[in-house]
């Protein structure tokens, strides 16, 4: 943990406080755009020495400071000024507090004698963030600047409720006022260690007489199990039971433990007689736990965010506590006691999960072409998976392409956007990615239309040394949503179209290595030379006619009571058999 920097003897203003402080906390990058209103606090944040990742809008700031999160295990930072500046960013603060990420955007706010006066940029900022933010304030008085930065930190990383987000503005006038030493109070300056919360015993005893009984159980973990590895994987050896991760934990348990069965999710999920959630969500991913499609199971949660123990379904028992002390303390309990699981249940899922997985990989180097004769979009799977080290960063950004690279990308290191499914990140997340780890390669696979929100990071990664690989997924659709015109519209194809852009182009004229490839079997060279010569970008063009495995399950229809067909018609089905339960 960095040790706290001495902060002055005499008075110093707000502004330096505040850039001192995230110092002391071990601040060494902050991802923004300047603007007169921040000014202040940029300023001393240059003068100590903090890196300054400038970008081209706030919200790619919000993105890098999210993914900085991610992959350091710190808060992200990031600073942007007042007005727009503010309101740029709002995706992106949904983005990581649906994601359960811990952010810290520091915004200007014009002069408080300017209030009520209509000033330049003066709107009701910590009103619009508020709904989306753990925490959102005005800092007006300039003696607590540095106590409310830590409140916002503790917000973002969970210590009084869900992480994600936390919003904290501070007006101009008060960056600049002088502050005596002596108000700047120690406490607030100083590193934090992580909360940790031991489990009650009465619970892991609950919890060990109900898993230790049933046959079919399963684990599926989320993003709040991570630092938890090694007591999960003693869970799944102890108890015997089968494990199903999410994109947002990949990495924990590895492809070769005999748990994993991802690729048997539905069937896992269709038998299974109790299901341990540690540290996620029953959102729509998961069908929101319900009995239409959990049909056998009840429930054990465990987790240190109140989301991650009550929403949807109740558990029995439900542990609320820090994962790795609550695994911990069940496979304790459980010691020297046979579990019930059924082992052949378990080893049938895992051949399954291993013959399929194999012949999913074996059969991406064929893809066929589309009518078009465009490239499926699993060529470019291959060709990562042939040249691309087991140890990069691997991102994927988009609607069609993410429903190819959840299963294209093997890398156990992975970011998306999450369960909000916000476009764009695929570009932010990989430059913040390869300044965080510049020893490893970084590859981000962006579908063409989400590459365009954010495509002029591309200079930001050029100005910054960012060493990432840009792969855009070209078919010139937003095509889950032209599937779905296709289908359920009468083939009336409005608005899901795109031009056939040059993305190659537009990253030479920004300074990248840049190549277009419309050859497959020209991809596993370009790969090697974009890595080569990174920061650089492959405008990879590939067929519309191949159906996602989103599209082809109804993703882009939005049904009535699940996000896929299958569910949806399961939870119909459901409801007009009286078995609500």
């Amino acid at each position: 943990m960095t040790a706290a920097a001495p902060l002055r003897t005499s008075t110093a203003s707000a502004a330096e406080y505040l850039a001192r402080a995230l110092h002391a906390r071990g601040v060494r990058r902050v991802f923004g755009l300047e603007g007169g209103h921040v000014q202040p606090l940029w300023d001393h944040v240059a003068r100590l020495g903090i890196a300054i990742v400038d970008v081209r809008d706030e919200r790619a700031a919000v993105h890098m400071a999210h993914a900085h999160a991610e992959l350091t295990g710190t808060v992200g930072i990031a600073m942007v000024t007042a007005g727009p500046g503010v309101t740029n960013t709002v995706t992106a603060v949904a983005n990581a507090t649906t994601a359960g990420v811990p952010v810290v955007v520091i915004g200007g706010a014009p002069p408080m004698p300017q209030d009520y006066r209509g000033p330049l940029q003066g709107i009701p900022q910590v009103d619009i963030l508020a709904p989306i933010a753990r925490y959102a304030r005005t800092v007006r008085n300039a003696d607590l600047v540095v106590g409310e930065l830590d409140r916002a930190i503790s917000a973002a990383e969970g210590e009084y409720g869900d992480r994600g987000a936390s919003y904290i503005e501070f007006p101009t006038d008060v960056l600049r006022t002088e502050v005596p030493r002596q108000v700047v109070l120690d406490e607030f300056v100083a590193p934090r260690a992580p909360r940790r919360i031991a489990p009650d015993p009465s619970a892991v005893a609950a919890a060990v007489e109900r898993l230790w009984s049933v046959r079919r159980p399963v684990v599926i973990t989320g993003r709040g199990a991570r630092g938890a590895a090694s007591e999960l994987l003693a869970l799944l050896d102890a108890l015997g039971a089968v494990y199903l991760d999410t994109q947002e934990s990949r990495g924990l348990v590895p492809e070769s433990h005999p748990s994993v069965v991802g690729a048997m999710r539905g069937a896992v999920m269709g038998q299974a007689d109790v299901v341990i959630t540690v540290g996620r969500k029953l959102d729509y991913q998961l069908g929101y736990g319900s009995p239409a499609v959990f049909p056998h199971a009840t429930f054990v949660r465990i987790g240190d965010g109140v989301g991650e123990i009550g929403d949807n379904r109740r558990g029995a028992p439900e542990i609320f506590a820090t994962p790795a002390l609550a695994l911990a303390a069940i496979v304790e309990a459980a010691r020297g006691r046979a579990p019930a699981a059924d082992r052949d249940w378990a080893g049938d899922l895992r051949r399954s999960h291993v013959e399929r997985a194999q012949a999913y990989g074996a059969k991406l180097a064929q893809a066929p072409s589309g009518a078009d004769g465009r490239m499926h979009p699993n060529r470019i799977f291959a060709a990562i998976r042939a040249c691309v080290p087991d140890d990069a960063i691997a991102i994927a950004d988009g609607g069609d392409i993410l429903s190819f690279a959840r299963l294209g990308l093997t890398q156990a290191t992975y970011l998306d956007s999450g369960t909000f499914g916000c476009l764009g990140v695929g570009v932010p997340f990989a430059v913040a990615a390869a300044l965080a780890h510049p020893e490893r390669t970084v590859i981000s696979v962006n579908g063409d239309g989400a590459f365009g929100f954010n495509a002029m990071e591309i200079d930001t990664a050029v100005r910054h040394g960012a060493r990432a690989v840009f792969t855009v997924a070209n078919n010139a659709a937003w095509n889950i949503e032209r599937y779905d015109q296709m289908v359920n519209y009468e083939g009336r194809i409005a608005g899901t179209e795109l031009r056939d852009s040059d993305y190659a182009g537009l990253a030479k004229a920004l300074g990248a290595y840049a190549e277009r490839v419309d050859d497959p079997s020209d991809l596993e060279g370009a790969l090697r030379r974009a890595m080569s010569h990174a920061p650089a970008l492959l405008d990879v063009k590939i067929t519309r006619d191949a159906v996602s495995s989103d599209a082809g399950r109804g993703l882009g229809y939005v049904r009535l009571y699940q996000p896929l067909t299958a569910w949806d018609d399961a939870e119909r089905k459901r409801r007009d058999d009286g078995g609500l339960r």
